[in-house]
């Protein structure tokens, strides 16, 4: 038992960086993919994953959100996408695994390659 919460003290500690980075907008996404590519590391490729679905969902939707002619629509989804965006960031920063909610299931399926 103490090996394993030892092993995933590791994982954590290796993978951080490369979480991180997979929170700065898409491009860091890409990066840490990269990073993650030789050598996976749970921590950070649950996190990539995370990254990489809301920044899929963020473009596909802000292209949707930006031809309504409402500030008060556009306002709520950028609003809606930085408390999703925080809650991944600082789940990463405090070393959890915390699925973004209602999506953060999704992305775990649809990615599991990443």
């Amino acid at each position: 038992m103490n090996k394993d919460f030892n092993r995933n003290e590791n994982d954590v500690e290796s993978g951080k960086t490369t979480a991180i980075i997979a929170y700065l907008f898409i491009l860091g996404t890409i990066i840490a993919m990269f990073m993650n590519m030789e050598k996976k590391n749970k921590f950070a490729s649950f996190h990539v994953r995370q990254a990489f679905g809301l920044n899929i969902i963020f473009y596909g939707l802000a292209y949707l959100v930006g031809n309504i002619d409402s500030w008060m629509a556009s306002s709520a989804f950028y609003v809606c996408f930085m408390i999703l965006w925080l809650y991944g960031f600082t789940g990463c920063l405090q070393n959890q695994k915390k699925e973004i909610p209602y999506l953060g299931q999704y992305f775990q399926k649809w990615f599991k390659n990443i």
